[in-house]
């Protein structure tokens, strides 16, 4: 039986602490205000992780310029990592390179955000062709076997794209807290109208205050939500219309411009599955629901701890989820 997957329709936000709220007496309600612009103490396998730094470079996909970072050797399986909404590729740069040794790695940033371009019009069939262009630009073929793609939240969508109507470029998938709406929608009114520019914020330390996650979330290391914030924000001089200062990567008319619609049939290729034990995308019964549409589910494996953003929250217990549900999509 041909299953249908629900239409995407829903809204997830800009993404992502243990408790700080309990365990910072400096705790002043954001997630990274109490460190005063100052990165926070690290934990040395984080340190050591962005140190192995990647390879930054771009391809063109119908006019935009994306972003790409690759780690390891070509000719070794690929694998592709994929970020949520509003996200970028460096997410992915404390995870990737735990995989580098035996893998050719890379991470992209969605048009529309990370340093990628912006466009007029944005549509899951055309994150679909940057998932293809990715592939093909980061040699992830070249071991004769197609690579797996790891896609966190919004990335699901358009990996379930590929996997229905491009199986043949991949092997298999990891979905982490990713699920398919059940329902139409959308954004919320107040990012579906759009706005001119971003907020723009006079320093780094006011910037990095205003950072949060959606769903929210107070759960995870602040050096990584320190690490994500920081990728996600950029210099940019006064304008006509707007003034100078730190503003946000992301286009702020994404979701205006952003055309729904059907993430196709059942995907072809074996799928995997990883999610939070508490996160707002999964209310009960809904990985259940999740499981029975999946025809060629190879595992699923719940992080019972943690949140929406696994990376956030729990990243080492996400990197073992990986590295031992990969040899299952075999």
């Amino acid at each position: 039986m041909r299953r249908q997957w629900w239409r995407f329709a829903t809204f997830f936000g800009d993404e992502g602490l243990n408790d700080i709220a309990s365990l910072d007496p400096n705790y002043d309600g954001t997630l990274l205000g109490r460190f005063g612009g100052e990165r926070p103490p690290a934990a040395a396998w984080f340190e050591e992780a962005i140190a192995h730094e990647p390879e930054r470079s771009f391809f063109e996909v119908d006019g935009a310029q994306i972003e790409l970072l690759t780690w390891g050797e070509v000719g070794k399986p690929g694998l592709l990592f994929l970020h949520g909404n509003a996200a970028h590729a460096d997410w992915w740069s404390f995870i990737a390179p735990q995989f580098a040794g035996d893998f050719r790695c890379a991470a992209i940033s969605w048009s529309g955000m990370g340093r990628s371009g912006w466009r007029d019009r944005y549509a899951i069939p055309i994150f679909a062709k940057e998932v293809e262009a990715a592939i093909k630009t980061a040699e992830l073929g070249a071991s004769g076997r197609a690579p797996v793609i790891v896609a966190h939240s919004f990335g699901g969508f358009p990996t379930l794209h590929v996997a229905s109507f491009h199986p043949e470029i991949i092997s298999g998938a990891i979905l982490v807290d990713s699920a398919p709406p059940k329902s139409e929608g959308g954004p919320p009114p107040r990012l579906a109208q759009g706005r001119a520019h971003n907020p723009r914020y006079p320093t780094i330390e006011s910037a990095l205050r205003r950072f949060r996650f959606l769903p929210e979330q107070d759960k995870g290391m602040p050096e990584i939500i320190d690490w994500m914030a920081r990728g996600a924000l950029h210099e940019v001089p006064e304008t006509e219309d707007a003034p100078g200062g730190w503003t946000w990567r992301f286009d702020p008319q994404f979701w205006q411009h952003f055309e729904r619609g059907d993430l196709g049939p059942s995907p072809k290729v074996p799928i995997g599955l990883i999610v939070g034990g508490k996160s707002a995308l999964f209310p009960t019964g809904r990985l259940e629901e999740l499981q029975a549409i999946v025809e060629d589910l190879r595992f699923t494996t719940v992080v019972a701890e943690a949140y929406h953003h696994v990376l956030v929250d729990h990243p080492l217990e996400l990197i073992e989820a990986i590295r031992e549900g990969l040899p299952k999509l075999a």
